[in-house]
């Protein structure tokens, strides 16, 4: 017979408040499925760590050996997952990231969240 090992406290509270609706799981699973690509998620870390909080496209395009339209494609879907918003200005677009979607994010992953 194994022995009975009783879990250390808070290992199997709830990571959130309550369950996902069926509409919050499936955005929640496409965000995630979007920042499951390598690239789309140094964009994003590239974007959030900039102090001002916005980023020229030309400046995303310089740190990766991609071409532009291939950073392009990564950028479309950060914005439709709504990780990202955008502004056009003259011939650049500015990126900067949306807190609330990155705070939801944050405290659906964040166990030490429980008491909300």
């Amino acid at each position: 017979m194994l022995p009975v090992v009783a879990p250390s406290p808070g290992c199997c509270e709830p990571m959130v408040s309550e369950a996902l609706t069926p509409a919050g799981a499936a955005d929640m699973a496409r965000v995630f499925k979007v920042l499951g690509d390598p690239v789309r998620l140094r964009v994003l870390s590239l974007i959030a760590a900039r102090r001002g909080g916005e980023v020229c496209v030309c400046e995303i395009t310089d740190a990766f050996d991609l071409t532009g339209p291939t950073i392009s494609y990564h950028l479309r879907h950060l914005r439709e997952a709504g990780l990202v918003n955008c502004e056009r200005r003259a011939t650049w677009v500015y990126y900067r990231i949306v807190p609330d979607k990155l705070t939801a994010l944050a405290q659906f992953l964040d166990p030490s969240d429980v008491t909300r």
